[in-house]
């Protein structure tokens, strides 16, 4: 049997598999992480910048089967759909719809509600190893709504979160006018997350995590792993140039990707992607003083380090789909409504959120092996979670019991 030359191999250097692995560094675990793009530069890059710990509601919702045909065939939506990619994965669909009922959706509710109160405990103490305080503004989100209607449609969904202990002010339209002077929608009502945090440049905080990684010892090869064979001291891993490495324990944290890597046994899990674009005017950075989402069009205006970023949609289409300039299109015609008309985009951008059918990540261990440990799944608040996540895989490498319940991410679920 052959030699480890690693305590921990992570797969994949976003914002969960950087957490991870400057955890498992940290611990004093020889880690190796392998990603052949640069650290931080997938979904994590293009994300609206927000650290949501009020974000307990999932994409699934009773109200789905209501709003389904208008949100599939009107071109003013954030949420787009290739049928043909639907019908190829009736899978995914169909265990998606079955989680709309209302009482799945109370349950994924309170899961993740109870996971997101510990999200700081774990990022941070690696904000603070990767000394990126810089890069965190605490000054609250707010979250609008232009019609009594799409306010009142939401009144569940805010219930919940009151009920999972979220911090809230309701504003009337003149407190959201006060707030943000240069909101040029209608406002019905806001909604204001007290205590809520906004990241200026999420690669920059994956990138300084990266190099107090590599401080402590970790190493980072930009490489890809291919396959990998569990055994019962360790998990060899097999890259893509024939390369092999060995280590005590794997720990999965390709995103959306993650399926594709074989021997893992998430290739068996039902892992979509929700395709997610942004667009960035640099100029216009000063606009707003904190992430505002505006809830019925599905997006998030951010102030950040390149100016100001409009971040949302839902594209349900396969990985390797065209860009769709129909989603870009649609965020710089609301951003329009929402500012006045700001120019040409600087920036487009088409990212890959994983997501499962139940809007719940997948962290435990593989059907396949102790050994490979799974951490995907985290759809719209990997950047909030990635923290927490990765101290979560360090715990279970470790065979400690993690400070959180994790019994629905359990991958076998499915």
């Amino acid at each position: 049997m052959a030699h480890n030359d690693f305590d921990m191999i992570v797969v994949g250097a976003g914002i969960v598999g950087m957490s991870t692995a400057l955890w498992a560094q940290k611990e004093g675990l020889k880690t190796l992480i392998c990603d052949p793009n640069p650290a931080g530069s997938g979904a994590t890059y293009g994300s609206a910048c927000t650290v949501a710990t009020y974000a307990c509601i999932p994409v699934n919702s009773p109200s789905i089967f209501a709003s389904l045909p208008q949100l599939l065939t009107s071109r003013d939506s954030p949420l787009s759909f290739n049928f043909g990619y639907g019908l190829k994965n009736p899978r995914w669909m169909l265990s998606f719809l079955n989680n709309c009922r209302p009482s799945r959706v109370k349950h994924i509710s309170q899961s993740l509600g109870q996971f997101l109160t510990h999200s700081a405990d774990g990022l941070d103490p690696l904000i603070a190893e990767a000394q990126a305080q810089d890069l965190i503004v605490s000054n609250d989100c707010l979250y609008v709504w232009s019609s009594r209607a799409g306010y009142e449609s939401a009144s569940d969904g805010n219930a919940m979160r009151a009920a999972q202990g979220v911090d809230f002010d309701e504003l009337t339209s003149d407190e959201v006018r006060q707030l943000e002077p240069n909101l040029q929608q209608p406002i019905h009502r806001g909604l204001r997350f007290k205590g809520a945090r906004h990241i200026t440049n999420p690669q920059e905080l994956v990138s300084r995590m990266q190099k107090r990684f590599e401080a402590l010892g970790g190493i980072h090869l930009t490489n890809s792993v291919a396959t990998c064979e569990a055994d019962d001291t360790g998990v060899t891993a097999q890259l893509c140039d024939g390369t092999e490495i060995r280590g005590g324990h794997l720990a999965l944290t390709a995103g959306a990707r993650s399926s594709q890597i074989k021997g893992t046994g998430a290739e068996k899990l039902p892992l979509g992607t929700e395709r997610g674009y942004h667009i960035l005017y640099r100029d216009a950075g000063d606009l707003v003083s904190r992430p505002v989402g505006w809830a019925e069009a599905g997006f998030y205006a951010t102030p950040m380090a390149h100016g100001l970023r409009i971040a949302g949609t839902v594209e349900i289409n396969a990985i390797d789909a065209a860009f769709n300039i129909n989603c870009t299109d649609y965020l710089a015609r609301k951003s329009t409504e929402m500012f006045g008309y700001l120019g040409t985009p600087d920036d487009t951008w088409l990212g890959h959120r994983p997501t499962m059918p139940d809007s719940l990540p997948v962290i435990g261990h593989s059907a396949n092996s102790k050994r490979i440990i799974f951490a995907f799944g985290h759809q719209h608040i990997g950047l909030t979670l990635g923290g927490v996540t990765g101290k979560i895989v360090n715990d279970l490498a470790q065979k400690r019991t993690p400070d959180c319940n994790i019994n629905d991410f359990d991958p076998n679920r499915f």
